[in-house]
Parts: C-alpha cells; structure tokens; sequence
C-alpha cells in the first residue's frame, strides 16, 4: 500500500510517519499540499493521509483535488476540529481522524484499507 502524508509540523510528520511504516506500506510525506500534488503527478498513492490545517492550499482542498481525479481514492483527513459528516459526501472511502487520536485509530484505519485494497472479507 502506498501512503502519502501530508504533515506541516515536522516532528510529527517523522513520527507519525515512523508510526505508519509496515510489512507492505511504502510511506512518502511532505509538509505542503502544493507538495503533495506535486507528488500525485509522479506516482500513484492508495491512501493520502492529510492534516486539515496546512499553510497555503487546505488538507480538504488537497483531498478534493485529489479526489475530483479519482472518486475512489482513500483519504483521511486529520483534524483537531469536528467536520460533521460532510467529508463523506465527498466519496465512499473519505474518513475522519480527530486530533488527538490513538495510534490504534490510525492502524485501524491503515488495516481497514489495506484489507479493503487486498479485497478480503476484513475490509467490507
């Protein structure tokens, strides 16, 4: 599976990249979403894992452009602040991560996709 994580704060896009790594997970992380769109246009990504507050272009503008492109595409927005339902309407595979999560949240969250990318019974 491969992640892209988008973290403006650098300690924790290290460790929460660190965190993220695991048998069959490739992990790229940037610190802007103009990096991050940069990045779409060089390779494919199963997953974008993006901070909502970031400088310049948002985590949720990042994650529409993104998913304009592609419908499908999982994205999980982390956020300190309530974003209701709307994300989900934007497609069947966009989550919400409150600030400050667990890291057993954000596993989950990996496994789920991953099961869900592999096509077996875990994911559905």
């Amino acid at each position: 599976m491969r992640i892209l994580y988008v973290e403006d704060n650098p300690e924790l896009r290290e460790t929460i990249g660190m965190l993220m790594e695991g048998e069959g997970r490739t992990i790229t992380s940037c610190a802007t979403a103009e990096e991050a769109l940069e990045l779409e246009c060089n390779g494919v990504f199963d997953l974008l894992v993006t901070d909502v507050s970031l400088p310049g272009l948002s985590g949720t503008d990042l994650a529409r452009k993104v998913l304009a492109v592609d419908p499908g595409r999982w994205v999980v927005l982390c956020t300190g602040y309530d974003l209701g339902t709307h994300p989900s309407a934007w497609g069947p595979n966009v989550r919400t991560l409150m600030k400050p999560f667990e890291l057993e949240d954000l596993e989950a969250l990996l496994v789920q996709v991953q099961s869900t990318l592999d096509g077996s019974p875990a994911g559905r």
